[in-house]
């Protein structure tokens, strides 16, 4: 089994989620992870990584899938993962988030963890501002909840039943609420995969804004190679339970898609994942 310690914030978060959802007190623990230093590179990230990955393995009865990964994400630092459906790219995020025990080797966070999912899963019988403060402890969880989502541009609408917002504004909920929390790791699970191309990239300037007043490592999973190329640092691939591919990015942002480097990264990334280039045979 990976090592753990137990205390981290996700756990909490996601007890707190199932009381809410199943009438009672979830049944699974809350977890959390330890922390060890470790340095990077680059002076602009933390010399101590949020989160670090050695032989990790999970198995599903016969199938493996992760594959002894080995993986760092230093603090500060934007990373987004890329992956065919089955490469293992969830089930990283998971064991990241503690919310699977079932690994082998060696797993360790920095600080408190943050998940926004692909599903804002935001209870729909609490009001917004009450769904932000979910869980939150310390002193003035819902004026901290509201400083949040003023943050996201959600202010107005702290009052509002959940299904009464559109998917944007619910993602803007399911982000105000994780960074409310102040993580040193967020995980985004493909949080904007269900929305229209016009609210994604609005969403991608929301989120850079975030990360840039925050500075949280960011794990990002997505089946977009342009998404991950316009916001990521590094963007991995993985492909049977391992990083297959890694691409460092040092296009300032903002970045345009139509960049000659981008272009020319992201042929790469597509070729890493089997993948012709539009109007290529």
């Amino acid at each position: 089994m990976a090592a753990r310690v137990p205390g981290g914030l996700t756990g909490e978060l996601a007890g707190e989620l199932a009381d809410e959802l199943n009438g009672g007190p979830s049944s699974e623990p809350s977890r959390g992870l330890s922390s060890e230093p470790g340095d990077r590179p680059s002076d602009r990230l933390s010399h101590r990584p949020a989160a670090a990955v050695r032989q990790l393995t999970r198995r599903f009865g016969d199938r493996t899938v992760l594959d002894r990964l080995d993986l760092e994400i230093a603090g500060g630092e934007f990373v987004a993962l890329l992956g065919r459906s089955g490469s293992g790219k969830s089930t990283l995020l998971r064991a990241l988030a503690g919310l699977d025990q079932e690994i082998d080797g060696s797993l360790t966070v920095a600080g408190s963890v943050a998940v926004a999912f692909q599903e804002p899963r935001l209870v729909p019988w609490k009001r917004v501002r009450a769904n932000v403060a979910l869980g939150l402890g310390g002193p003035d969880p819902l004026d901290r909840a509201d400083t949040a989502l003023a943050e996201v541009g959600l202010a107005e609408r702290s009052g509002a039943w959940p299904l009464t917002l559109s998917g944007g504004e619910a993602q803007r909920a399911s982000l105000a609420r994780a960074l409310v929390r102040e993580p040193s790791l967020l995980l985004l699970d493909e949080p904007f995969s269900a929305l229209d191309a016009l609210t994604r990239i609005t969403m991608h300037g929301l989120v850079l804004e975030l990360w840039a007043a925050h500075r949280p490592a960011v794990l990002l999973v997505t089946h977009d190679v342009d998404e991950a190329l316009l916001l990521a640092d590094r963007v991995l691939v993985l492909d049977a339970g391992r990083v297959a591919h890694e691409t460092v990015i040092t296009t300032p942002r903002p970045r345009h898609r139509d960049h000659p480097d981008l272009i020319a990264l992201r042929a790469t990334l597509l070729a890493a994942l089997g993948v012709s280039p539009e109007g290529t045979t």
